[in-house]
């Protein structure tokens, strides 16, 4: 009994031994290869940024290959040790099913965030309207889209609401035209309106001219005479440019005798006056 027990003891060690030098070598692994992954994932970028792949691709390529090969390191260690990874695979695999299952709107997400990165209606930096909401882009994550407001509201929208709907992105061009209406009264001199009109559009200097601004008579409305005056700017300066082209062109057209009339209606009445019986 005693030469049983030392022979257990020995073999108890031995395989001790030989299962800790396995466990310190597959945490080796697991160091060299997430260093080895973080290197190829740095190598990736580099060659994409230098070929001037745009940005939200080159962010989203990482993301998932950053996943990829932190799991092919884990399996990789795990094999290693000595365990049979075919039951984690298939594990993994009904897992997998399972969760796609339960979890349809994400991975609808997720489809829905390839084809933003593939086709690109938008990238970061562009200010958009999709989903339902406007703002600039700053990232396209695996599910999510996240916008920033002008007034620095932070949105998450999910990628699926983007894609089943209208995207509008308002900086996709580097020009942009300002579409104004201004309404002159009917007494006035069209001729003196439309000179004045653009006498502001040529003296501003961020007006472009080229295209050449378009000035004409739009409608006859109700109470006024609508000249619509159409300049081409750049993207960045549309606001900006709007705002003070209204007000600029109000001040020259009181200065030049016309009025801006509000909205007016004119009212007759009739008295009838009956005749009192004899």
């Amino acid at each position: 009994m005693e030469s049983i027990k030392g022979w257990l003891t020995t073999i108890d060690g031995e395989l001790l031994a030989m299962f800790g030098t396995k466990l310190g070598i597959a945490l080796i692994i697991l160091i060299v290869g997430r260093w080895l992954a973080k290197g190829v994932l740095a190598f990736i970028t580099r060659t994409m940024n230098k070929r001037q792949v745009d940005s939200l691709l080159t962010d989203f390529v990482t993301r998932i290959l950053s996943v990829a090969l932190l799991l092919v390191v884990v399996l990789t260690a795990v094999a290693y040790v000595g365990i049979d990874i075919t039951p984690l695979m298939v594990l993994l695999g009904g897992s997998a099913l399972a969760i796609g299952l339960a979890l349809q709107s994400s991975l609808s997400n997720f489809a829905s965030g390839m084809m933003l990165v593939a086709f690109r209606p938008f990238t970061k930096g562009h200010y958009v309207e999709a989903g339902g909401v406007g703002g600039t882009v700053t990232k396209v994550s695996m599910f999510n889209t996240e916008l920033v407001t002008p007034d620095n509201r932070h949105i998450t929208v999910p990628n699926s609401a983007i894609t089943s709907a209208t995207i509008t992105n308002y900086s996709a061009h580097d020009t942009r035209r300002i579409d104004m209406v201004i309404g002159v009264h009917y007494n006035d001199d069209l001729k003196l309106a439309r000179d004045t009109i653009t006498g502001v559009l040529s003296a501003h200097p961020k007006v472009l001219t080229e295209p050449e601004p378009q000035i004409l008579v739009l409608d006859l409305a109700d109470s006024s005479v609508n000249i619509a005056a159409r300049p081409w700017v750049e993207s960045g300066d549309y606001w900006v440019v709007r705002s003070e082209l209204l007000e600029q062109i109000k001040v020259a057209l009181e200065a030049a005798g016309c009025s801006i009339p509000y909205p007016q209606r004119d009212f007759h009445l009739h008295q009838i006056v009956e005749k009192a019986d004899d």
